[in-house]
């Protein structure tokens, strides 16, 4: 199915509609990418406003771009983009239909005359992580673009394509999603070629509705991967990725594996703290030495290993872009403090990612251990049972003290543990207390701001 149709299929059912819209809109994007690619760097927040920049006046719950149109280009916009027709004042402001829609035709209609390969990358858990390390990998070879932070979302993949320069040989998009729909819809803005899905797990069950949601959710990149003839690259080992390539049909996957006959096989060889590992296809094996710690980071190298392979990269070139990828922003990142060393994992949190990081923690061999957990959000009706699972999990691993955040985790408070109904309640404690000389595990959404902790840790 080519592009153009299967947008039609997705997006609107009355084809002379399309036609229309269209007709009218190409135009539109054509002129607007003229003014672009004179003017190509885009904002979206006046606080951030450089000169020549477009301004692209986006509308929140709270607030209306359009009003900020004017001190825009006060501050040095070249034009700004409103929808908004009270806010047109001369030929700087480009009035458009809606502001958000025509910035991602825009990105689209850009992203489309950039003729490389396009990788798309989504999944419960380790989309970040994975997107850095094959952007590490790419990189050794190819000029290589890659989301930044977590611009994944309807308005962050359009900002990420309009900031892809055509010295790109490859860029790598990573999509971030916590209701159905919202994966299709990037898909069809960033059209990539190859893609991948890290994993499904319970993460953001309130807006996907359950599990079987997430599933469906995620699979929109399948989807779109079947109706374009793209490339998918999917871990064998996984029953649930496996169960949604084969309801598909997908036919063009590359597969990788710990324990299954595959093109690439990866043997964890250590964990404790970093990974060390052997990875084996039929031209031979490679060992690499990684700064990554936790055995559930093996298929985020192993998949970033493949994408190296085929992009014809040599082993030692594979193993620099591997070796040489350290963690940050919170993300299974192992800090040496004065005191105490930290595995913070506390960019976010789902019951599939707190599992992961308990079952690692308790492989490492320490003297001292400390478990220190925070709420997990977005959990909707299954909350209070998942936060009890994890209490339970968490206080079996052999700790020397296990504290728990939030009032998800004090409603099940026990005689076990160490419950504090916000994280400023824990801070005060441990500044009297103190700790010191332990391995401590720092786990949990990003909502409960569990970097506050660090001054005393």
């Amino acid at each position: 199915m080519l592009i153009e149709d299967y947008l039609k299929k997705t997006f609107v059912n009355n084809s002379l509609q399309i036609d229309i819209i269209a007709e009218r809109l190409v135009m539109r994007i054509e002129d607007l990418y003229t003014i672009y690619l004179k003017h190509p760097v885009v904002c979206t927040d006046t606080r951030k406003i450089s000169p020549g920049c477009l301004f692209f006046a986006l509308k929140g719950e709270n607030f209306d771009g359009n009003a900020f149109a004017g001190q825009a280009l006060t501050d040095g916009a070249a034009y700004a983009i409103i929808d908004d027709k009270a806010f047109e004042t001369d030929e700087k402001t480009i009035l458009v239909e809606n502001v958000l829609t025509t910035l991602q035709q825009l990105a689209n209609f850009h992203r489309r005359h950039l003729k490389i390969p396009f990788i798309g990358i989504t999944g419960t858990n380790g989309k970040t992580t994975t997107k850095e390390l094959i952007k590490s990998v790419l990189s050794v070879k190819y000029k290589t673009y890659a989301t930044a932070g977590n611009f994944n979302n309807h308005i962050g993949v359009p900002l990420t394509l309009l900031w892809i320069d055509k010295d790109a040989e490859i860029a790598i998009i990573e999509m971030g999603a916590n209701h159905q729909k919202e994966i299709e819809s990037l898909c069809a803005i960033a059209e990539p070629d190859l893609g991948l899905i890290t994993n499904v797990g319970k993460g953001h069950l309130e807006g996907f509705g359950g599990f079987e949601g997430v599933k469906k959710g995620k699979g929109e990149l399948y989807d779109f991967l079947k109706a374009t003839s793209g490339l998918a690259f999917a871990n064998q080992d996984n029953t649930f990725l496996k169960e949604m390539i084969s309801s598909r049909e997908l036919k063009n996957i590359y597969f990788y594996s710990t324990d299954s006959d595959s093109e690439l096989k990866g043997e964890l060889i250590e964990s404790d703290p970093f990974l060390v590992l052997d990875w084996i296809t039929a031209s031979g094996r490679h060992r690499v030495k990684t700064n990554l710690t936790g055995p559930y980071n093996l298929e985020n190298i192993l998949v970033a290993i493949a994408l190296g392979i085929h992009f014809k990269l040599s082993p030692d070139e594979i193993n620099q872009g591997v070796s040489s990828y350290s963690p940050g922003n919170n993300r299974s990142q192992i800090t040496k403090t004065q005191n105490n060393t930290l595995i913070c994992d506390y960019y976010n949190a789902n019951p599939s990612s707190m599992n992961a990081a308990l079952d690692n923690f308790a492989a490492l061999s320490a003297e001292k251990k400390v478990v220190i957990l925070g709420d997990m959000f977005e959990l909707g009706e299954e909350s209070a049972a998942e936060h009890q699972l994890i209490t339970t999990k968490a206080l079996s691993v052999k700790a020397d003290k296990t504290i728990f955040l939030g009032r998800n985790f004090f409603s099940n408070r026990s005689n076990e543990g160490t419950f504090f109904v916000t994280t400023d309640e824990a801070l005060e404690e441990l500044k009297r207390t103190g700790l010191k000389g332990a391995t401590i595990l720092l786990k949990g959404s990003r909502g409960m701001k569990m970097e506050k902790l660090l001054e005393v840790l």
